[in-house]
């Protein structure tokens, strides 16, 4: 199976189980691989034939900076449920949100959550 990238892409948004997380927000990163066969794109070179970069973005930034949730597993689960019901040349994908700055004490880059989901 193919695949396609779209790695690094960054937010702000407001999830969180801690109230300050929902009312300050925070900064949020999120890559996805997107499993589909790519063969008629390479093909033909008609961007018809797959998936726009984008269009990927546009949807991973309105769920980002949408409506607030509390867990990350929550928003991986709601990116990879749009991105499958919303490109049908999507078979599978995997989506990974990092939260960079969480409101915990430590030392650390990053926590993150990468879950892979495909069609039923």
């Amino acid at each position: 199976m193919d695949k396609m990238y779209v790695n690094g892409m960054k937010f702000y948004g407001y999830h969180g189980v801690f109230p300050e997380e929902q009312k300050l927000g925070q900064r949020f990163n999120v890559d996805v691989t997107l499993q589909m066969d790519l063969s008629k794109a390479g093909l033909t070179d008609d961007l018809e034939q797959t998936v726009n970069y984008k269009e990927i973005y546009d949807a991973v930034k309105g769920i980002v900076e949408g409506d607030p949730v509390k867990l990350l597993e929550s928003l991986a689960e709601t990116i990879a449920a749009l991105l499958l019901v919303k490109f049908s040349l999507i078979d599978e994908v995997t989506v990974k949100v990092i939260k960079p700055d969480p409101p915990i004490p430590g030392h650390y880059d990053s926590v993150a959550v990468e879950i892979h989901r495909g069609r039923k």
